[in-house]
């Protein structure tokens, strides 16, 4: 009789291989699934790794391009920032490594999916709400919410133990300092000696950037050419280069801020699950993408429309954040956004120095900006004398709301705003 088969999403680091044999000695057939999201990994050894471990069958998916464009872009048309200041990396990622899961899935007939998210974290929400929303027939079988599994593996200590025993090879030590989470978008570190919110991060912590103060001395201009509301072009102004293609230009992106030690992060944020966590993030390319997107809506894209859409914006990042990708409410979101990037069109140069980014320009033919309305030189066709009426009006519920203050007490205007 054949044994059921499940696909493990497999990294191979210590968690999932001790994963994959687990579930090989519950009796399944494990097929491992590799998703390449731009990691620093090589992948061949990550498949014999697989193979080695008890795996029948090793899926290894390059889904670089699809990250940006069907993912990495969508998020930047939105401005999608978590809290204010995280930029998603791994959000954004967690959606498409889990669609493509599901996918293998159904070629594979399996009835399951499982993974090495811990009950603790996001990741869990992310690739379980996919999985229900994209693939509901499948069941899920997620050991780190199992009690058997539990109660075998109580620490690192147990995992390390188990996969020496099974032949296993591991670079995990127990003084492992922290994790990690690498894709095309950032790299995260957090946990283990992050866990204290004072300690600063060692510059050791730091893998995708140099340090701001070793730098270069002299600043990177660049330019990005936009097409409603997309990148279509990245001109290196100092030496010429020119890229296009949307990985091409969010992997040029990701060097010359590298080089510039731009897109560091250190934060406390809220996980949806409650709990608190510390992370530090390196996200080069995507800090430059979105200061440069931002800066061309605020020439091209008309203001009641961008007011709106800025009020969208933390709802769409908390999705995103919340691994609600695939849901009506996104769609109802992302239709809304690709409206606004209608000829958003245009240029901005940028200025890269030492961790910052610096908008020095932009330029676009679809621009909603009078040099002679807004000038104080010109008269350019502005009454100013029409300025009276409108004061006149926006001031009259001003006046109203004083004269009701005036009624109930003493007037006294510094009371007013009290």
């Amino acid at each position: 009789m054949a044994k059921e088969k499940v696909v493990l999403a497999y990294s191979g680091g210590l968690d999932t291989s001790v994963i994959l044999k687990w579930l090989q000695e519950k009796g399944l057939d494990v097929i491992a699934y590799v998703a390449d999201v731009g990691q620093d990994d090589d992948f061949e050894a990550v498949r014999a790794k697989a193979l080695a471990t008890g795996a029948s069958k090793v899926y290894v998916e390059n889904l670089k391009e699809e990250l940006v464009t069907g993912y990495i872009l969508p998020a930047m048309r939105g401005n999608a920032i978590y809290e204010g200041r995280y930029l998603l990396g791994t959000a954004l990622a967690r959606p498409l490594i889990a669609k493509r899961h599901v996918e293998i899935a159904e070629i594979e007939g399996a009835r399951y999916v499982s993974h090495g998210a811990t009950g603790k974290g996001n990741d869990q929400v992310r690739f379980e709400f996919t999985y229900a929303a994209l693939g509901p027939q499948l069941k899920v079988i997620a050991p780190w919410k199992d009690p058997e599994y539990l109660a075998q593996f109580k620490g690192r200590s147990d995992m390390i133990a188990y996969a020496e025993k099974h032949g296993i090879p591991v670079k995990a030590s127990l003084k492992k300092p922290y994790s990690e989470d690498d894709n095309l978008i950032h790299i995260s570190h957090e946990a283990g000696i992050l866990e204290e919110p004072e300690f600063r991060a060692p510059e050791h912590v730091y893998s995708k950037t140099v340090s701001p103060q070793a730098a270069p001395d002299k600043e990177t201009t660049i330019e990005i050419h936009f097409r409603d509301g997309d990148p279509a072009k990245v001109v290196n102004l100092d030496d010429g280069t020119e890229v296009e293609g949307p990985l091409a230009m969010f992997e040029y992106l990701n060097k010359v801020g590298a080089e510039n030690g731009i897109g560091r992060l250190d934060m406390v944020e809220n996980r949806f699950i409650g709990i608190k966590s510390r992370g530090v993030y390196e996200s080069p390319g995507a800090t430059i993408l979105w200061q440069a997107h931002r800066d061309i809506e605020g020439i091209a894209m008309d203001k009641e429309v961008m007011h709106i859409r800025d009020m969208l914006t933390p709802k769409f990042a908390e999705l995103i954040y919340n691994g609600m990708w695939f849901s009506p409410e996104m769609d109802f979101l992302m239709a809304a956004f690709n409206k606004s990037q209608e000829a958003i069109d245009g240029t901005v140069k940028l200025a890269l120095y030492k961790g910052n980014v610096m908008t020095v320009g932009r330029s676009s033919p679809t621009s909603l900006y009078d040099r002679d309305l807004s000038s104080m030189e010109i008269e350019g066709g502005f009454d100013q004398m029409d300025s009276r009426g409108f004061i006149r009006i926006h001031s009259i519920r001003l006046k109203a709301h004083a004269l009701v203050l005036r009624k109930k007490q003493p007037y006294d205007w510094r009371k007013l705003r009290n």
